[in-house]
């Protein structure tokens, strides 16, 4: 593999991931808000996002603008990069599956939503926001630039951080004890493997607001 292919092949897996994402994200925006809690530091956790994840590295590829941050590159790890990609782009596409109808973009509780602790869920809150770290790593990996390379990072990063304790807070205070239960046997982000064949008897709403 060669700078170039890694380049291209990341542009490639990013827009694998928006095609299975923006159908779920059109309807999810179509869909009525029961309860939201949206502020300005959400916003600027998206624009972080959005500025990590696609604006700085598709100037970088497209441009010689930050060439001066450029790294050795290094095929093993771009290799690396694209299986990590890989990964994150099923655990993706699962996600929304699992999720369905109940999938949003942001921090909103929609009336037909249902709490999943099916499938993926079974064994973790937030598999989007895992997905998206497996993203922002692999991109680290892929691009050999200081700055464009670890931009998704520091982006998704800073709206994970702004975003996940608010947004487990509106989960407790709109379904209380059930997602309180939720929350004692399973991880956010890694898989805990346990006894966690639920039923959709156990669900009520989940949504899943994590990403830009």
């Amino acid at each position: 593999m060669t700078a170039g292919i890694a380049k291209a092949l990341y542009l490639i897996c990013t827009v694998v991931w928006y095609v299975i994402r923006y159908p779920h994200e059109r309807r999810a925006w179509r869909s009525p808000v029961r309860r939201t809690a949206r502020s300005a530091r959400d916003r600027l956790g998206v624009g972080a996002a959005v500025l990590g994840f696609g604006v700085i590295p598709v100037v970088y590829v497209s441009t010689r603008f930050l060439r001066a941050a450029d790294r050795t590159f290094i095929p093993t790890l771009a290799w690396l990069g694209l299986l990590v990609f890989a990964a994150g782009i099923w655990l993706n596409y699962r996600t929304h599956r699992d999720l369905g109808r109940n999938f949003s973009p942001s921090l909103d509780v929609r009336p037909e939503h249902t709490l999943v602790t099916t499938g993926i869920y079974a064994y973790m809150r937030h598999p989007m926001y895992t997905a998206f770290w497996l993203w922002a790593i692999a991109q680290a990996l892929l691009l050999p630039n200081w700055v464009a390379g670890f931009s998704g990072l520091v982006g998704f990063g800073t709206l994970y951080f702004l975003r996940i304790g608010r947004e487990e807070r509106l989960m407790l205070e709109t379904f209380g004890e059930r997602y309180r239960d939720y929350m004692s046997r399973t991880a956010r982000l890694v898989p805990r493997f346990r006894s966690s064949c639920y039923t959709a008897a156990d669900s009520d709403t989940k949504f899943g607001s994590d990403g830009p």
